[in-house]
């Protein structure tokens, strides 16, 4: 059942199935609750699942400015704090499991699950470094030889970056380049609830290492890994992903 809630000037859209102890379900970015939807349908039997649409992503607004990751963190505590009646589970994938994460470290959760999250700023070579150079030094120049539309559009048209980045708006650009240098593994060994990491082998975006970071901070972890697996792994072995869930919350049901 669809529900909208209004929290921190957010329209915050969610749907609400199952019955049982409260597991919240947080999609990644550009994504929505319908592709995590899956787990919910596998979770619901013996669950009662609340699975967002993050502020900016499918029906609920976008932030009215630029939030980091201690917004995204009061939003989630508001709503446990108002539409839940006890410590939930926490699943996020990628984006969702960053928000997971910083609110794991200062909250009670029951268990979490980490499913290929972001969280660990990565670490970027020399190559990186002169490509971030080169673009500001553009940024600079340009619109001084084009003037300052043409040269605008013209960097527009010729930006660099992760899909994410380009396909979103620019007020979600600005959260996402914030979120993006937050590093999280400070936080990480506060996290004292079970916690279960499900991570594909061949993630590009957040890659194993990072969830070997995690799986060593975090003092009750042990990582899943699906070997070929991508970003998404949880929808590359959908059957996998729900056995090792269901093997992790047996005695939460």
């Amino acid at each position: 059942m669809k529900n909208v809630i209004d929290i921190q000037g957010v329209r915050l859209a969610y749907w609400v199935e199952g019955e049982g102890r409260p597991v919240v379900l947080m999609h990644g970015w550009l994504n929505t609750h319908a592709d995590v939807q899956m787990i919910a349908d596998a979770l619901k039997e013996h669950f009662r699942v609340y699975n967002l649409d993050l502020p900016g992503f499918g029906e609920s607004t976008e932030p009215t400015s630029v939030w980091g990751i201690e917004e995204h963190e009061r939003l989630l505590e508001e709503f446990v704090n108002t539409q839940l009646d006890q410590a939930p589970i926490l699943i996020g994938h990628s984006h969702g499991g960053r928000i997971a994460i910083q609110y794991a470290a200062n909250h009670d959760v029951r268990k979490l699950v980490l499913i290929d999250a972001a969280g660990v700023k990565p670490k970027h070579g020399l190559s990186y470094t002169i490509k971030v150079a080169i673009a500001k030094i553009a940024k600079t120049i340009v619109p001084l030889v084009l003037g300052k539309t043409r040269g605008q559009q013209w960097l527009q048209n010729h930006r660099r970056g992760s899909a994410d980045y380009r396909n979103s708006s620019p007020l979600m650009r600005e959260i996402m380049k914030r979120l993006v240098n937050t590093d999280l593994t400070p936080i990480m060994p506060r996290i004292n609830c079970p916690t279960l990491l499900i991570w594909g082998e061949a993630d590009t975006a957040t890659p194993i290492s990072q969830a070997r970071t995690i799986e060593q901070l975090i003092p009750n972890a042990g990582l899943v890994s699906f070997p070929g697996c991508g970003h998404h792994s949880y929808l590359e072995q959908p059957a996998r992903t729900i056995a090792v869930l269901n093997s992790f919350l047996e005695k939460d049901k």
